[in-house]
């Protein structure tokens, strides 16, 4: 066999899990708005009509915690008492101040946990992301956009998607199938909905890359029926889609989340910077895969290690690249905030559709 397969998956806003990132990213968005050196972990949980905040928190900020919580909920538009879960479901706050044994190193521009972080980036789309996390998440945002426009006034919130790419010599030669699973009102069939979701999420999505598919390759609910999704359906916790939000599984994964944390946790911003090094990479066409790996010490500032793996598709020598590479970004915890600007309340922004292959982010940007 001279070809192998790959299959991603994406969420949609609505999805348990990214609900509860929103909500952690949107507490850590009206804090730094108000102090931009606040430092943020807040960990959310949803389930049937409840809500749970919990974390750390040190920030001269004053935020009405709960406000921004049902704000964020009713936007995703939880507000049917069918669902279980609305923006008026109960909130309980366990939010407290961040521990004085973590703030003493990080106050100090050190890292806010020890950890390692990858960063990965390939030349097979325009935003140098692999193709099947890519599709994965255009699926979901033209679907979540279907149903915030009313183009398909029957469906619900929540949503997933997944996507079945054929290789051939590490090239995407084409798509072999594309799976749906979406709430929806029980008047529709799902026969209707899949040839809905086929013109208004499927082809917009693909045909953008060159690819197609029949709809005989699209399976939309594989029960046949899904009536009631969100919360009550199905618990969500931040930080439980970290393959969604990175690659889609294809190059590696350190096992920290993002959401909820400020630049200080290197999980997050470290992360930012492995990706912004391995796309400038790629970008200035050094390689055609690239995966930069850092680590780090809590309370420390530098990394303890930096790695690039080029996979074999370097097209100059790996001692320049090296070169290049680590003369980009400082790679200290202050470097990383100070050189892609992150002490501003755009997070929120970044807890649907993936955090990369997005260039309304500083680490997408490419350097002359």
């Amino acid at each position: 066999m001279n070809y192998s397969c790959f299959s991603s998956e994406s969420v949609a806003s609505g999805h348990p899990d990214k609900i509860c990132d929103q909500i952690s990213d949107g507490i850590l968005d009206a804090c730094i708005s108000e102090d931009k050196y606040s430092h943020v972990a807040v960990e959310s949980l949803v389930t049937v009509d409840r809500v749970v905040l919990a974390g750390e928190i040190k920030s001269k900020a004053k935020i009405d915690f709960i406000k921004v919580t049902r704000g964020i909920i009713k936007k995703l538009g939880y507000t049917n008492p069918l669902f279980e879960f609305t923006y008026l479901s109960p909130i309980d706050n366990f939010l407290h101040l961040q521990s004085p044994d973590i703030a003493r190193g990080v106050d100090k521009g050190g890292a806010g946990d020890q950890g390692m972080m990858f960063g990965y980036a390939t030349s097979e789309t325009p935003e140098f992301m692999p193709l099947p996390i890519t599709i994965a998440h255009a699926l979901v945002r033209n679907m979540d956009k279907a149903r915030e426009e009313k183009t398909l006034s029957y469906l619900r919130p929540d949503g997933k998607s997944q996507v079945k790419v054929r290789y051939e010599k590490r090239k995407p030669k084409c798509i072999e199938q594309v799976i749906l699973a979406v709430p929806h009102n029980s008047d529709i069939g799902n026969n209707e909905m899949k040839k809905d979701l086929f013109k208004y999420v499927v082809q917009p999505a693909i045909l953008k890359y060159g690819f197609d598919i029949a709809t005989k390759d699209l399976i939309v609910n594989g029960t046949g029926r899904w009536e009631i999704g969100g919360p009550s359906s199905d618990t969500g916790l931040t930080g439980r889609k970290i393959i969604v939000d990175t690659y889609g599984g294809m190059g590696r994964h350190g096992g920290g989340c993002f959401s909820g944390k400020d630049p200080t946790k290197v999980d997050r911003s470290a992360a930012y910077a492995a990706r912004f090094i391995a796309k400038n990479i790629i970008a200035h066409e050094m390689a055609s895969r690239c995966e930069v790996q850092v680590a780090y010490v809590i309370g420390k500032k530098q990394p303890v290690l930096q790695a690039i793996e080029t996979f074999g598709t370097e097209l100059i020598d790996k001692k320049k690249i090296e070169k290049y590479a680590w003369n980009l970004l400082d790679l200290s915890v202050p470097g990383i905030i100070k050189g892609l600007d992150l002490l501003h309340p755009f997070y929120k922004k970044t807890a649907s559709y993936g955090h990369f292959g997005r260039n309304e982010f500083n680490w997408e940007k490419t350097v002359n």
